[in-house]
């Protein structure tokens, strides 16, 4: 079983930056697909950022493109997202997902069958 274990989130300004870190505590993924999510008070979870298993293709919100990265370790079982150009609205709990049926990017919040407990990241303006 895979478990996702969160880190990296908290209180900064706008146009800083943070990196978040998503380890399988049981290193138990091999090429699943993986993905960011957010969920901002009053608002449904939404997509952020997705990697294939393999670490080869990315996908993105249009809403973060030029200002995140997504990539993965997979020898350290780990999904990284760095955040650069921090932004208010991008204020919310920032889950990692992993997709046991994809190995490619999917931005589809239903594929993904294992979630972390979520990391909240705070930007001041």
């Amino acid at each position: 079983q895979v478990q996702l274990v969160e880190s990296g989130g908290g209180l900064v300004q706008a146009g800083g930056s943070l990196r978040l870190s998503c380890v399988d505590s049981r290193r138990t993924f091999t090429n699943y697909a993986m993905g960011w999510f957010r969920q901002a008070p009053g608002k449904e979870r939404e997509f952020v950022a997705g990697i294939s298993g393999s670490g080869g293709s990315t996908k993105y919100a249009e809403s973060v493109k030029g200002r995140f990265t997504i990539s993965r370790d997979n020898a350290e079982n780990t999904v990284y997202l760095q955040m650069n150009s921090l932004e208010p609205e991008d204020t919310a709990v920032y889950y990692c997902a992993a997709s046991r049926r994809y190995s490619g990017t999917t931005d589809n919040k239903g594929a993904y069958d294992y979630w972390g407990q979520g990391t909240q990241v705070t930007v001041s303006s």
